[in-house]
């Protein structure tokens, strides 16, 4: 088998670092270069570019663990060169949906903002399950993470919230925290909570409280090696795929 030619975006952060090892040491993935604000900032065993377009060869796989603000760049790279796109980075705003799914008329391009395997089965349950759940259940969210972590809820938060959203037919509210001395609950909340400490990987709680019994739905990240590992499970089934707008979803028939 021909190893899949790969490029990291944003490959001198620290998930960028985790998935080129994870790259390095599999038979299937052969890695080509990476893409980072500071190319100099590590020294690796491949080129760093700043620009992509600096990079003249052939590749067939971008995964990006970056930040938003590289989007446009990268996916003017990435169609210019019919390149499959994977898109991990979190806290992109509906302009930048909209840009991928433009985008995704001329290459497969799979967005998800959680590479987990198990999160994204955490959230197939959600969507099946959640309307049977809502009658007379509060819904509450609460996301763990790191303490460098820059965005706030995280991705996944606003992921999970969304699909039970969707299957409670739009009809909730999100509510971001609370404080204060007059916030009384109402029954169309869907509450979500941020955790920041420590060198937490990712965990996320969904709580169904009702009268007389509590249904939580957990998931919880053990290290970031998680998610290069998934981010490269997926690739192996995305890398088949025709141009089109892909989540996790698509691949895994959730």
């Amino acid at each position: 088998m021909i190893p899949i030619r790969t490029a990291v975006y944003g490959v001198n952060g620290k998930m960028g670092q985790l998935l080129s090892k994870h790259i390095t040491l599999s038979e299937d993935f052969e890695m080509i270069f990476g893409v980072d604000k500071n190319p100099g900032k590590i020294t690796n065993e491949f080129p760093v570019y700043k620009d992509p377009f600096e990079y003249e060869g052939t590749i067939d796989l971008i995964i990006d663990f970056s930040h938003s603000s590289n989007l446009e760049k990268m996916l003017e790279y990435a169609t210019a060169r019919s390149i499959a796109t994977v898109i991990a980075t979190t806290g992109l705003c509906e302009d930048h949906v909209f840009m991928l799914k433009d985008a995704s008329k001329k290459i497969p391009i799979l967005y998800s903002p959680n590479m987990s395997l198990g999160v994204n089965i955490m959230n197939s349950i959600l969507k099946h399950y959640s309307k049977m759940l809502s009658d007379g259940f509060d819904i509450e969210i609460i996301e763990k993470h790191h303490n460098k972590k820059i965005d706030a809820p995280s991705g996944t938060a606003y992921l999970l919230a969304d699909t039970i959203n969707k299957a409670l037919d739009n009809q909730m509210t999100p509510v971001y925290g609370r404080h204060g001395s007059d916030c009384p609950r109402s029954s169309n909340e869907i509450g979500i909570h941020t955790v920041r400490g420590g060198s937490i990987s990712g965990e996320h709680t969904v709580i169904f409280a009702g009268d007389q019994e509590i249904i939580e739905i957990k998931h919880t990240a053990l290290s970031k090696d998680l998610f290069a590992h998934d981010a490269l499970r997926a690739s192996r089934i995305f890398i088949k795929k025709q141009p089109g707008y892909y989540t996790m979803t698509d691949i895994y028939n959730l």
